[in-house]
């Protein structure tokens, strides 16, 4: 399931990409059959073997390019052990929001980005996120777990006074959000719950199977209760250019 979309975010043979707070690693899996040199970095040591596993798969699998490369590097978003100017595009997907000090992991975002290049960061959105924090005090209390709640412009805010353009947004995941709200109305451990299960059951179902209603109705909801936004930005060529990157569209607010 993934987040960032690629129609936007354009990645080119042989680019070299970080997914900074990669998880499990379902984006740069992704960047990874796109034919980009990927690095897989995150905190977790038992995420990133997993991580690294696929990995190996896929190439044994033919489902990348021969000439690409992948790899896991555990570390401290705050502190990354890359040089400036090192990658042409950046994913940090569902990872600022576990931050406490988020704008400092914005400017390692912004030094180890190229000039020129793009950054693709994806957050809860506000009003899903808001509700899951009134229906249950676990969902956000959890050790690692959420810090704070953006809104979209506060994110954009915080991304350019650290030093990106801000370009398109958009907002996915919509049929995710009511999910959400049961596991944080009937307990989020309670996964044994009848009406959480059923509701899994179906976005188990559309994952696979991505048929045509589903993905209609799933465009009407994102831009009301899509649980993720995402914006796009890039590291401007010329310090200090404020012109926002050309081409981009946006849902609603």
């Amino acid at each position: 399931m993934l987040t960032v979309d690629f129609q936007r975010f354009r990645i080119t043979h042989g680019d070299r990409v970080l997914d900074m707070g990669c998880g499990a690693g379902r984006h740069a899996f992704e960047l990874y059959r796109r034919g980009a040199n990927v690095v897989a970095f995150d905190m977790d040591a038992e995420e990133l073997k997993g991580v690294d596993t696929m990995f190996g798969a896929m190439r044994l699998e033919g489902e990348v390019p021969e000439d690409t490369t992948a790899e896991t590097v555990q570390g401290d978003a705050l502190d990354m052990p890359f040089p400036d100017d090192h990658f042409d595009s950046i994913i940090a997907s569902e990872v600022l929001e576990h931050i406490p000090d988020d704008m400092r992991a914005m400017r390692e975002l912004l030094r180890v980005l190229k000039p020129g290049g793009r950054l693709a960061v994806t957050v809860p959105s506000w009003l899903p996120e808001r509700i899951c924090w009134a229906l249950s005090e676990d969902y956000h209390t959890a050790p690692g777990g959420h810090v704070r709640i953006y809104t979209r412009a506060e994110l954009e805010a915080k991304l350019k006074s650290t030093g990106f353009r801000i370009g398109g947004h958009h907002h996915a995941h919509g049929l995710h959000a009511p999910y959400w709200w049961i596991k944080c109305a009937v307990g989020v451990d309670n996964d044994g719950n009848p009406l959480a299960k059923a509701y899994h059951q179906i976005l188990v179902w559309d994952i696979m199977k991505r048929p045509l209603a589903t993905r209609a109705a799933e465009a009407l909801m994102n831009p009301l209760i899509g649980k993720s936004v995402v914006v796009y930005v890039d590291k401007p060529a010329v310090p200090g250019a404020a012109a926002a990157p050309a081409g981009e569209t946006a849902d609603a607010v």
